[in-house]
């Protein structure tokens, strides 16, 4: 028979048991973080009815949407994790609590091209918020200082959380009497760091406007400095438009929060060049970038929008919210080398080695360890002594047990710790008690080594 060639797709990422580690580690730590601010966790279907995902409709997203049909049913593959929460909230109204706030980490799938750093299946990790009719101006600032403390817990120092206010946006351009074209002007100053003000200034005179027009907002959008100076800056414009005004007052208070909140300045940035491509945000948004790295674009982004599930009912169910394309933000730190490979990546912190034919005392060593905390395994199989501690040496198991008949003559344990050598000879309680200090030491550190600061 012949054989199939073993393949992964084109845009799919698999990892071996080392870095699944490290991944998960990570997934942990932001589930932590969003449960310390009051984040419930939420896990919708992958798979949904296609005119439920799709009512919105059109654009790129359509194009790229994994679509089929089982029977008569016509399905498609979630593509982010808003829709679904929008249907969520919708479906399950009468019997949320509101403001209602919710986490999830889980795959999107997205049919585009694949290419290095962007896939097909990923993991995204959202959070939002959302409101029954109203939502405070405060969990705009709220959302992206949970984002400053999870990528802290994950060890990332050199970040900064860039963020706007499409009020400001739009009423900038109908001070211009550009409002029609509000939506495509943004779509295209937001190519700024990928292609450059003379590359935007060029395709913003191709739709339409004057050299003169254009050159205004590429001067506005350059409005840089401390965020205070960018603030008082744009006071200058106060007066022209109510909108204008309206999103000021909103920047202000979410960059006063945000401090308030434990994020330093170094951390956050008024950026009048974010206006995030999607139409839905309608208030705050950010973009979030590694500072050595600014080619790899956005780390998490996300903002505020008016009316979360509009396609699906008629309350007015507002909400801020944002994303970590987790999937894609693994892959730059593995290929930047930040991920700490010094932390304890084995399946297990302690491997048993039965010197006896008899198992009952290993089976009985290995249990009250685990009652302990401590993963344990038990290596029983019939192979030489050199194989077995070859076994623990390529998974990298930190620590030994062997028990042989003298060890269980005198109750005790010998434990010996791979990395240094050490073998001491302990009763079972002080085993336990010895190899948990050892692993507190080795487990101390985060999961990303950002060396910067």
């Amino acid at each position: 028979m012949s054989k199939v060639q073993p393949r992964t797709l084109s845009g799919f990422m698999e990892l071996l048991p080392a870095r699944q580690v490290q991944f998960d580690r990570m997934v942990e730590i932001l589930r932590r973080t969003y449960s310390l601010y009051g984040f419930t966790p939420l896990d919708t279907p992958l798979i949904e009815a296609s005119e439920v995902l799709l009512a919105k409709g059109g654009g790129e997203t359509e194009k790229q949407i994994y679509r089929f049909m089982k029977g008569d049913t016509d399905l498609s593959l979630r593509f982010d994790l808003t829709v679904p929460l929008a249907k969520y909230v919708a479906q399950n109204y009468g019997h949320l609590t509101f403001p209602f706030r919710r986490f999830q980490i889980g795959k999107v799938y997205r049919g585009e091209r694949a290419q290095r750093g962007r896939f097909r299946e990923f993991y995204q990790a959202d959070i939002d918020v959302i409101g029954d009719g109203k939502l405070d101006i405060s969990n705009e600032a709220e959302i992206p200082s949970i984002i400053y403390r999870a990528f802290s817990a994950l060890g990332l120092k050199r970040f900064q959380i860039r963020v706007n206010n499409r009020k400001i946006l739009n009423g900038f351009y109908a001070m211009l009497g550009l409002t029609e074209q509000s939506g495509e002007i943004m779509r295209t100053v937001d190519k700024l760091d990928k292609i450059g003000p003379d590359k935007v200034k060029e395709l913003l005179v191709e739709a339409g406007l004057t050299q003169e027009q254009a050159g205004e907002i590429l001067g506005f959008t350059a409005i840089t400095g401390a965020n205070q100076e960018v603030l008082t800056a744009l006071e200058g414009y106060r007066g022209r438009n109510e909108i204008f005004d309206q999103g000021l007052d909103e920047l202000t208070t979410v960059t006063k929060y945000l401090a308030a909140f434990g994020v330093p300045e170094t951390h956050f940035a008024v950026d009048l060049t974010i206006a995030r491509g999607l139409d839905y945000y309608t208030g705050t948004v950010y973009e979030t970038t590694m500072l050595d790295h600014p080619e790899i674009g956005s780390i998490c982004s996300g903002g505020r929008y008016d009316n979360l599930a509009e396609y699906y009912t008629d309350k007015q169910l507002p909400g801020v919210g944002i994303s970590i394309g987790l999937t894609r933000l693994f892959f730059v730190l593995e290929d930047q080398g930040y991920l700490n490979d010094g932390l304890n990546t084995a399946p297990a912190d302690v491997l048993v080695l039965p010197m006896t034919e008899d198992l009952s005392p290993a089976i009985a060593l290995a249990t009250q360890l685990r009652q302990a905390g401590i993963r344990a395994q038990i290596h029983a199989e019939q192979k030489k002594f050199k194989q077995k501690i070859s076994y623990a040496d390529k998974l990298h198991i930190p620590y030994v047990i062997f028990l042989g008949e003298d060890e269980i003559q005198s109750g005790t344990a010998a434990v010996k710790d791979l990395a240094t050598g050490e073998q001491v000879k302990l009763p079972p309680a002080e085993a336990v008690a010895h190899i948990q200090a050892g692993l507190d030491k080795r487990n101390q550190g985060t999961p990303i080594l950002d060396k910067g600061e």
